[in-house]
């Protein structure tokens, strides 16, 4: 006789009806998405924004807890957190250097300039919004903490969504396609030492733990830079001669979850570790760890941040916004934008683009996407942010990545891409 099922073995089972419904409603959306010139993942968000209260809430018989339950949500959360800290992995492994050396003065100028200026325009308004978004849960949410978390999540690029707005518009081989995605990858770095110092901020106590915080990811990042880096080159340099590839997957991986642990620790998000181990992980021999390595982590990634979607879909309540927060909504979209394509426009005009190419640029910088979900969420964890301010938020990421889509010229195919124009010294010669 067969004993029944215990409570735990039910989450689970509900738990993995939950995923399947997840996967097979991203799949939908997905493809959706690209009916509109969307990317996949802009469906996918959607999708994970309609399985909360947002839509499916408002159907009868309480869809969303049915589906999933708080006693499941922890489970999904944890799935959703392995597929994040290996997609985050993966963008410190693909950061690329090479794509600043050609173009390093221009697309650090421009990334520079879109940070600091949509970062002020952040924190200008943080002090509009403060008044009503002061707490979280009945605990008071630091004036600084707040404002320095506008600030960056106004600031952000997502540079993987980038490379594939860039990819389906026939654009990554023009030169503003190519100074996008190195200004990206450059807002990119910004944007995580800049959720880095957020999050110590939100949970320190006082100056002094502040100053702890501050020491211990100093000594962390030079610690992973000085002696995680020589010994994974090492290890990997060894395994990939003896053609180990099992055992070198299992080791990336057990050292991205040891990194993101510690990180965590320490004081700063989990999703910075994961982020660092992959900025020094080797890229050598990279055809050989590109062809092994890469497809088996994007596809564990690809698999699971459908989930990391609808944990942040059941925290978006759109129906739970007033008048009020929609004139507030406007005015964070308007200030996204304004920071974005102005912070580009003007550098890109400055080095010689032209109107129609510094445009483009200001578009291709003001997506937000997956990257603004990360800081978004981790932001609502640390208690930075309150439900209708979360809501506002993600539905900003969204407007701003999408507008990209129907805005943005479609270029033809370009063999070589075009030398990019200096003020200071001819450039004809450069090849990105």
């Amino acid at each position: 006789m067969k004993s029944p099922a215990t409570a735990a073995d039910l989450h689970l089972a509900t738990m993995l009806a939950g995923a399947a419904a997840v996967l097979l409603t991203g799949l939908v959306f997905g493809r959706l998405a690209t009916r509109f010139r969307q990317p996949v993942v802009i469906g996918e968000i959607v999708a994970g924004i309609a399985l909360g209260p947002s839509l499916l809430g408002h159907l009868p018989g309480d869809l969303p807890h049915r589906l999933f339950p708080a006693e499941v949500r922890p489970l999904l959360n944890a799935v959703a957190q392995v597929g994040l800290m290996l997609f985050m992995f993966m963008v410190g492994w693909e950061f690329d250097k090479n794509l600043l050396r050609p173009h390093k003065g221009t697309a650090t100028m421009v990334s520079l300039t879109s940070v600091g200026f949509a970062f002020a325009c952040g924190t200008a308004i943080a002090s509009v919004l403060y008044r009503n978004h002061h707490e979280t849960d009945g605990r008071p949410i630091s004036f600084t903490a707040f404002a320095m978390f506008m600030g960056t999540a106004m600031s952000v690029t997502a540079f993987p969504v980038l490379a594939r707005i860039l990819k389906d518009n026939r654009l990554s081989h023009t030169r503003v396609g190519v100074l996008a995605l190195a200004s990206a990858a450059v807002d990119d770095l910004l944007a995580w030492c800049l959720l880095a110092y957020v999050s110590a901020l939100a949970t320190a106590d006082g100056n002094g733990r502040l100053l702890q915080v501050g020491l211990l990811s100093a000594v962390y990042v030079a610690l992973m830079f000085l002696v995680v880096r020589p010994l994974l080159a090492g290890l990997v340099g060894r395994l990939v001669a003896r053609q180990q590839w099992r055992p070198l997957l299992l080791l990336l991986c057990a050292g991205v979850f040891l990194s993101s642990w510690l990180t965590t620790w320490i004081g700063i998000h989990a999703i910075f570790g994961a982020f660092l181990f992959g900025f020094v992980m080797p890229r050598e021999p990279a055809h050989l760890l590109k062809e092994r390595l890469h497809p088996p982590l994007e596809h564990v990634s690809t698999l699971l941040l459908p989930v990391y979607f609808v944990v942040i879909g059941l925290g978006v309540d759109i129906g739970g916004l007033g008048a009020y927060q929609y004139l507030e909504l406007t005015l964070i979209v308007a200030v996204a934008c304004a920071g974005k394509l102005l912070g580009a426009l003007v550098p890109a005009k400055f080095f010689g683009l032209s109107w129609a190419e510094s445009r483009t640029l200001g578009l291709l910088m003001n997506t937000r996407g997956l990257t603004e979900l990360i800081i978004l969420n981790a932001a609502a964890s640390l208690g930075v942010l309150d439900g209708q301010m979360f809501t506002m938020m993600v539905i900003m990421a969204l407007l701003t990545t999408a507008l990209a889509g129907p805005l943005l010229p479609v270029g033809p195919p370009v063999l070589e891409p075009e030398p990019l124009p200096s003020r200071r010294r001819d450039l004809t010669e450069t090849r990105i």
